[in-house]
C-alpha cells in the first residue's frame, strides 16, 4: 500500500536515477541534453537559454555550463 501511495506517474523513470550528462544526444558536452532529460524540458529551448544567458550575462552561463560539464558524471 505504501509503494502505491508514493509512486509518481508524471515523472519519467529516468528522472529518478539522478542527473547525468547525455553524451549521446549532446552537441558539445551533453549538459543541455542531460538537463532536458532530467527535468523533462525541450533541449533546444535550454540551448537557446544558455546561449542568450552567455551573451546577455557577460559569460556567466558559460561558466555555469563548464562547471556542470566538469562536475557531473
Amino acid at each position: 500500500m505504501n509503494d502505491l501511495r508514493f509512486r509518481d506517474k508524471s515523472r519519467p523513470p529516468t528522472a529518478r536515477t539522478g542527473f547525468r550528462l547525455d553524451k549521446v544526444n549532446g552537441k558539445i558536452g551533453g549538459v543541455c541534453a542531460g538537463l532536458g532529460r532530467h527535468f523533462g524540458l525541450d533541449v533546444t529551448m535550454l540551448r537557446v537559454v544558455f546561449v542568450l544567458g552567455t551573451l546577455i550575462g557577460f559569460g556567466s552561463f558559460l561558466l555555469i555550463y563548464l562547471a556542470i560539464w566538469l562536475l557531473a558524471d
